[in-house]
């Protein structure tokens, strides 16, 4: 607790002043860049990974970045996209999933999980990710099989989105757009998904900028 009270300190002291415009203007409105749903995890850290200011993200944090098929689970997640499509009006939707995640080791050995029934329960969010990596990457192991679960969780949750009325209303007035991104802690890149292709390529290449995003 001392660090982060020392933290607020410093924040308040010294950087609160040098941003004061910008934090008088969020006092009276926000008009985020993204929508940007991520994982719990503390190692990933949005603002940083973008280089955003306050006010330029929406972010919906959860085990295992989630999105739940719209009235399956209504609820914080759901309350969530909805401001943001409906009120806020957000231009991009980011699912960015990451490297080492807990909840894609649990989706794929729930035994690890059997003594934590929220987290069990939680975990069915990604039961079309289970079913996809039985039945179509049986060949893959250890790292490169958690990775391509990430990724694949990452697409599902982009399919989730698309059952929230506020979502598909958008998407059909092409007035928002989706992206999957996968953060990698250990070299800091991200792989993000084209749609075109349907493959994840790193957002270092040259070309990625040129990657179909889903409208």
């Amino acid at each position: 607790m001392e660090k982060l009270v020392k933290g607020f300190l410093k924040f308040r002291t010294e950087v609160f002043g040098e941003k004061k415009a910008l934090f008088t203007r969020l006092s009276e409105n926000q008009t985020p860049r993204a929508l940007f749903i991520t994982c719990s995890d503390s190692r990933v850290d949005p603002t940083l990974l973008t280089q955003t200011d306050p006010g330029e993200l929406f972010i919906l944090r959860n085990a295992g970045n989630m999105v739940p098929p719209y009235g399956s689970m209504q609820g914080g997640s759901t309350a969530t996209i909805e401001y943001a499509m409906a009120v806020l009006k957000v231009p991009h939707i980011i699912v960015c999933g990451h490297t080492d995640c807990a909840v894609m080791k649990a989706l794929l050995n729930p035994e690890d999980v059997s003594d934590l029934p929220a987290v069990r329960e939680w975990v069915g969010q990604a039961e079309t990710t289970r079913r996809l990596m039985r039945d179509h990457y049986t060949d893959l192991k250890g790292s490169e099989r958690l990775i391509k679960t990430t990724q694949e969780n990452v697409r599902s949750q982009l399919d989730h989105l698309r059952t929230h009325p506020s979502v598909a209303l958008r998407l059909r007035q092409n007035k928002v757009d989706m992206h999957g991104w996968v953060y990698s802690i250990s070299t800091g890149d991200i792989w993000v998904y084209d749609f075109d292709s349907e493959r994840f390529t790193s957002l270092l290449d040259r070309n990625s900028h040129r990657l179909k995003a889903a409208r």
